[in-house]
């Protein structure tokens, strides 16, 4: 049909379906790729723009619908270059993350803002509440959308300093204009596309038939991969553990497995089903859950790990002159937690080409990562060829949480474009996303706490047990950093935690924004509300009471030399707890015979910064180039939390020149050098002290190059940069050096591995160099006759070491409570049901509370500028505080996470009848 279409003020005449997605008009007719797509179903918003004013998610409209209609997107606000008055608020106000959202967010804002401009945060929360955001916690968008005819005069002007100032992103720009590069966003027009065919089944046999017959009659169709043209038909995290094929060999083993993966046009693969294929399917009984897994005689999902026992890890401590008593007082509880999807906004999606002829050079690879030089490894290796001849360049992630750390799309487009000598692309659907990828670990874990009758804490026992699904992925780290942290942020003289993870036919955990610790704390915050209420004391006093500080010897044996901040945190929430609790009490007095109960409870947590026991390098490099360009030659993967400005403004300080002269490459493995994976809180700290030592470096070249002093100032202007020093410039034009082959005339690295100790058989050693420290108290309302809860306010201070960007610690600590918050009351992943957006739930705008983030800083020596990470800490204390807060509100002791209303009406009512 042809039809034309008004979009930013311009007409575009096209013949195309009359059904055809607008979306799909927009980014693939138009290539106005700001409009993101998310889901195709309605659920995410990412795809909003307006017609006729109006927001609309364009998945949900047809072209037919669509033509001759005034649309306008994100392109249409600002321009490419310029930023509007809301786009301006949002790079104020810190309001962007991984960006993948923004577009949505903008165009539903603008909605808003055309019919009133002056909204308040109820109104805001309704016109933006078809939009799911998974990074920010929304706060800061509800603030730039209220505050937009702010000037930007402030933020714009450059400081003479940048650690510390909450500078707006550099990356910012590009995500609110639209122009922004996403996994999906670039893919060449004559690329071949790849669908992957998956399992049905948890567990199944499988015969592959011949599939030459399907190839030759059926148009678009070049090829169907098996595992037989993957030369090496495996991937893992770990080297001696890499037991995940990249397409099923002889059997599947769980729902969303891949079979064999079909190539050619994209009309010609989408319409390929698995019943269109000569693959036979004998499904067999699954190993469902730890229980099932643990059993005599189950099923064995992997040969060489007899008992589907993954691995096991422990952290024991005994410390004689400090044992048990018959007099003190133990608790004992068991906790059980389950799968969470990280539900990034973003499906996983890339791209990659041979370079050379029929790929004599190597391969490209465009994709969606968290850790790019990771990647280059595992592609090789699945190659079977020199790790050199791959380059990965990262695309903008738009999210992650972990869950972009395995391998998703990359193995069969590598495969497919060596194999065809062609682009290939790859571009999950929503349910193929859900289905196929990492989990966070579901967990049982029983413990026992006992402490003195003052409150201090004697000794803890704990066994955690996780469901580690059908592949390794994460697992053995999960096992190995609950133990260390299962005894909570607190000082115990005598520690037993036992890790274990279990195979079974789930789909894989792997990391997700924590590595278990944030179930553990469930389990340690519980035990210390049991044995606050138990000795009869207050619960914020029992933790500052125990919490670890510097001296003190943790679980591991490892003294803490610098930066433990747990208890400031505590005493910085101590008289907010104090009227809060004094109000919720005396609402509670007040409304006897309604259903409504007010609590308010709190949770702590530390998190160890970095990988666990083994080395955990990163390396950075910054250049002057002949151009004047300085620039950070970048590894770090940003996937929203914010690497790509606070290296630079880390990076700046320490050469001596504005964070504004800054460019960056990130993540391209020919171009940087390998700055470890973006996770475990580690970027900041470690990739950020290499910015740091480079910074450091270069300003050491620059100043013996031109003889000058240790405090001298450097101004940078076009090509000719000055050195200032006792009123004596020295001047060095930069076109006239010689260049290496980047274009750099001064050039300097910096490498930086936190220094640890590997743990011994029993878990002792020194585990991480530093740790975050928190706490939160979360205020909750509960409908005793519904079973609901609504979280009205989280007070969340934290231990950051020192904030690089106050506005991005905070925004990080917003995201992390949204997750967290989604975790105990709303998230539960089920194979085979929770597979789209809808029927899985994340939090939206309108159910997040008030934030209040209390910023603490207790320098840590060995990093950057006194820095450390922030990114897990965020969501670990944020559930078990809304537990203490529903057991303060209703007595339900909860042990079972998500606390679904139909579990706490259950329980409730359990309640009532045995003390009535």
């Amino acid at each position: 049909m042809d039809l034309t279409f008004r979009v930013n003020g311009k007409n575009y005449p096209l013949t195309l379906a009359p059904a055809t997605r607008l979306s799909d008009v927009l980014r693939d007719h138009l290539g106005l790729i700001g409009t993101k797509v998310g889901c195709n179903a309605g659920d995410c918003g990412a795809c909003t723009v307006l017609v006729e004013d109006r927001q609309i998610c364009a998945c949900m409209m047809s072209a037919q619908q669509a033509a001759e209609k005034d649309i306008t997107t994100v392109e249409g606000l600002g321009g490419q270059e310029l930023l509007n008055d809301l786009q301006a608020a949002f790079l104020r106000h810190g309001a962007v993350q991984c960006g993948i959202c923004t577009p949505g967010m903008l165009m539903a804002a603008s909605d808003l803002l055309r019919r009133n401009q002056t909204p308040n945060r109820v109104q805001v929360e309704d016109a933006l509440g078809g939009v799911l955001c998974r990074c920010t916690g929304y706060q800061k968008i509800i603030e730039a959308v209220m505050d937009v005819t702010a000037s930007f005069s402030d933020a714009a002007t450059a400081p003479s300093k940048s650690v510390g100032v909450s500078i707006a992103k550099l990356d910012g720009p590009a995500k609110l204009t639209g122009t922004e590069i996403f996994g999906a966003d670039a893919i060449p027009a004559d690329c071949l596309w790849v669908k992957i065919i998956r399992s049905p089944f948890a567990s199944a046999d499988i015969e592959l038939g011949d599939f030459a017959d399907i190839i030759s009659r059926t148009e678009g169709l070049e090829g169907i991969l098996t595992h037989k043209d993957v030369p090496f038909n495996r991937f893992g995290i770990y080297a001696t553990g890499k037991d995940q094929p990249v397409l099923a060999e002889t059997c599947v083993r769980y729902r969303g497995d891949a079979i064999v993966a079909v190539v050619g046009t994209r009309e010609g693969v989408v319409k390929i089903t698995l019943a269109d294929l000569l693959i036979r399917l004998t499904e067999k009984p699954p190993v469902a859950g730890i229980a099932a897994a643990k059993a005599p005689g189950a099923a064995q999902l992997h040969a060489d790990k007899p008992g589907n026992l993954l691995i096991e890890g422990q952290v024991l401590k005994s410390t004689a002159r400090e044992a048990p008593q018959a007099t003190d007082i133990t608790v004992e509880g068991r906790f059980e937690t389950s799968f969470v999807e990280h539900a990034y906004i973003e499906p996983e999606a890339g791209w990659a080409q041979p370079v050379g002829p029929h790929g004599s050079r190597g391969l490209e690879m465009h994709v969606t990562t968290q850790t790019a030089a990771m990647d280059r490894a595992e592609i090789a290796s699945i190659l079977q060829i020199d790790a050199g001849r791959v380059r990965v360049l990262p695309t903008a992630c738009g999210g992650g949480f972990g869950g972009k750390l395995d391998l998703s799309v990359q193995p069969v487009l590598a495969v497919a474009a060596l194999r065809f000598n062609k682009p290939v692309a790859c571009v999950y659907e929503r349910p193929e996303s859900m289905a196929a990828s990492t989990k966070r670990h579901p967990t049982e874990i029983a413990c026992k706490f006992t402490a003195r009758r003052d409150g201090r804490l004697v000794s803890v026992d704990m066994t955690a047990e996780f469901n580690t699904g059908a592949y390794a992925s994460w697992g053995p780290t999960v096992a190995e950093r609950v133990p260390v942290h299962g005894s909570g942020p607190y000082y115990v003289p005598n520690v037993h935690v036992t890790g274990r993870a279990y195979f079974t036919n789930s789909p894989p955990s792997g990391a997700f924004r924590g590595f278990g610790v944030p179930q553990a704390a469930i389990a340690h915050e519980a035990m210390m509300d049991d044995l606050a209420e138990a000795i009869g004391v207050d619960r914020l006093d029992i933790r500052l009471l125990n919490a670890v500080r510097c001296g003190d010897e943790t679980a591991t044996g490892q003294v803490l030399q610098a930066s433990a901040g747990l208890a400031e945190c505590l005493q910085k929430l101590q008289p907010h707890w104090t009227k809060l609790t004094a109000a919720t009490s005396s609402f509670n007095q007040q409304n006897q015979r309604g259903p409504i109960r007010k609590g308010v409870g709190i949770g702590a947590m530390w998190y160890g910064i970095g990988n666990t026991a083994i080395s955990n390098p990163s390396t950075m490099d910054v250049g002057i180039g002949r151009d004047g360009s300085l620039v950070l030659f970048n590894g770090a993967v940003d996937i929203g939390q914010g690497s790509n400005t606070i290296l630079p403004q880390i990076c700046a300080d320490a050469l001596g020149l504005p964070v504004q002269k800054f460019s960056y490459i990130m993540g391209d493995t020919d171009l940087t050098r390998d700055a470890g994976k973006t996770s475990a809180s580690r970027q900041t700290f470690v990739s950020g002290k290499a910015a740091e030592i480079a910074g450091t470096a270069l300003r050491g070249q620059i100043l013996r190059h031109a003889n000058a002093g240790t405090g001298a100032r450097l101004d940078l202007a076009g090509t000719t940069l000055r050195i200032v020093e006792d009123g004596t410039v020295r001047e060095i034009e930069l076109s006239g050096l010689a260049s290496d082959k980047d274009g750099m005339v001064f050039r300097a690295e910096g490498r930086f591995d936190p220094p640890t100790m590997p743990l011994d058989g029993n878990g002792q050693g020194v585990p991480y160099a530093t740790y975050g420290f928190a706490a939160q108290i979360a205020e909750v309302s509960v409908d005793l006759d519904l079973g609901t809860t609504r979280v009205t306010r989280i007070l969340a201070a934290h231990d950051v070491g020192r904030a690089i960007n106050p506005q991005q610690v905070e925004g990080q600590i917003h995201g992390g409570i949204a997750q967290g918050l989604g975790m105990a009351l709303m998230e539960e992943y089920i194979p085979g049901k929770t597979e789209n957006l809808h029927d899985y739930l994340i939090p939206t705008i309108g159910d997040m509370p008030e934030i209040d983030v209390f910023i603490i800083e207790d320098p840590e020596p060995l990093g950057p500028f006194g820095a450390k990470g922030v990114g897990e800490p965020g969501l670990v204390p944020t559930a078990p505080a809304i537990f203490s807060a529903i057991r303060n509100a209703t007595g339900v002791r909860v042990t079972r996470a998500p606390m679904l209303p139909h579990r706490l009406r259950a329980a409730i009512l359990r309640q009532a009848r045995t003390s009535g």
